[in-house]
């Protein structure tokens, strides 16, 4: 899972460096040409742009290192954690339904996928199979019972 992210994340560096690197100085080049900076919205625009993916490389950058000291053997055998998959009761539907926790990057609800920092997921961190757990998301408070936990270890074993 956290492979996934890696690579993700390195392409979208890649992509984001080469743009720093050509196009952007390019684009800069072209403004400066047009004449004073003062009133040049090209200008303005490209220089916002770098702002931007200059700060976006370093938030990647960030990312890559807090993937890269994740350690899968000390997350919890018995709580909910990174890459549970939690099979849930909603006690106010009374419907099943199962998420995997994910990192923010990997979240796809459709395909039951949420991250460990929405309010599902931080509502299920750390409790244990049958537990309840009482969640605050933006539609109103939910309700669950988690009906099953299968966490990380599970599933590498």
């Amino acid at each position: 899972m956290a492979e996934d992210v890696k690579q993700k994340i390195q392409d979208e560096l890649r992509q984001l460096e080469a743009e720093l690197r050509t196009e952007i100085p390019q684009e800069l080049k072209k403004a400066v040409a047009m004449g004073d900076l003062s009133e040049n919205a090209e200008y303005e625009a490209a220089r916002n742009r770098q702002d931007y993916v200059r700060a976006r490389i370093a938030n990647l950058r960030k990312r890559l290192a807090d993937i890269s000291m994740l350690d899968t053997s000390r997350l919890p055998r018995d709580r909910v954690a990174y890459g549970s998959t939690i099979t849930l009761y909603d006690l106010d539907s009374s419907e099943e339904v199962t998420y995997t926790l994910v990192m923010t990057e990997d979240a796809d609800i459709a395909k039951g996928k949420i991250s460990t920092t929405s309010p599902i997921g931080r509502g299920l961190m750390g409790k244990k199979e049958g537990d309840d757990a009482v969640i605050q998301t933006p539609g109103g408070k939910r309700r669950f019972e988690i009906v099953k936990l299968l966490t990380v270890h599970d599933s590498e074993e």
